[in-house]
């Protein structure tokens, strides 16, 4: 932490005196509670145990948990302090423990998780924007990975995060992950693997069409994909004119028409209404 490399920034700020690329210095959190509105597989019965960290090394434009990303947002925490969360979160029910932008703090999680190992799964909800060799590390921890995979075009990763190497980073970390083998519960929890979630944005169906190309050739057939159309204008949207509406019907079925003609049969899809602020939770610190 003292000349930070965690994430493909590399910023190398002294976390310990300053805030990094990420805008925190070290843990911070902003809100953890049983979280009902995951993946079915995820949020299951009782709720997945989400723990939102501060700050985020990618920044997208059109974040729809913007004050968090920007770390205006978040309470510091101790890896003891974040161990006892993950305590407390099991002691309510959780039906997993969900590190949601997790990839600039991954090697104080892992400091957590070492101090106490939960005894329900441990999802890694990440960007995708995350360096190999972190992904290895956190590995042995982390019982269902949760990445996001946002872009295939260097252009578009550039416009909207400031980072057109996203897709260098993430079709890298992407299949190390999808070493986790697919383990559910009798009842339909994920219990051990991988979901690969995308997110579609206006105008950007054609980028979504090869992401899905790309997926359909590095991850193993029973991995589960999750096309998300819950983008809602929110953030610096107002500088991106292209951002400033809600996916249409047909941007969105054209992405997943084109995931069924590809054979994904364990495929995740969200209705209009998902994409509603009202989803977005109000943060307690």
């Amino acid at each position: 932490m003292t000349a930070c490399t965690l994430c493909p920034v590399a910023c190398n700020a002294d976390r310990e005196v300053a805030a990094g690329r990420c805008g925190v210095k070290g843990l911070t959190v902003a809100k953890y509670y049983l979280h009902p509105f995951e993946e079915p597989p995820i949020s299951h019965k009782n709720g997945s145990g989400t723990v939102f960290f501060g700050g985020c090394s990618l920044r997208c434009v059109f974040c729809q948990n913007y004050e968090l990303s920007r770390a205006q947002r978040g309470k510091a925490v101790t890896p003891q302090g974040l161990a006892d969360i993950f305590r407390e979160l099991e002691g309510m029910g959780a039906d997993n423990i969900n590190l949601v932008t997790p990839d600039h703090v991954s090697d104080l999680i892992v400091q957590a998780l070492t101090l106490y190992r939960p005894n329900i799964p441990v999802v890694y909800n990440s960007s995708g924007y995350c360096k190999s060799d972190a992904v290895e590390r956190v590995f042995p921890h982390v019982d269902v990975f949760l990445p996001d995979f946002k872009f295939f075009s260097p252009a578009l990763a550039k416009r909207y995060t400031g980072r057109e190497d996203y897709f260098e980073y993430a079709s890298r970390a992407l299949p190390l992950m999808a070493q986790k083998p697919m383990q559910w519960s009798e009842d339909g929890k994920l219990l051990s693997g991988i979901i690969v979630r995308h997110l579609v944005l206006p105008c950007c169906s054609g980028d979504s069409l090869k992401v899905l190309d790309f997926l359909k050739d590095v991850l193993p057939e029973n991995v589960p994909l999750s096309i998300m159309r819950q983008y809602t204008p929110m953030g610096d949207y107002a500088r991106y004119p292209e951002l400033c509406r809600r996916v249409t019907r047909r941007e969105y079925e054209r992405v997943v028409d084109h995931a069924l003609a590809l054979g994904f049969t364990a495929l995740f899809t969200q209705d209009e209404e998902s994409a509603n602020s009202a989803y977005t939770p109000s943060w307690d610190f």
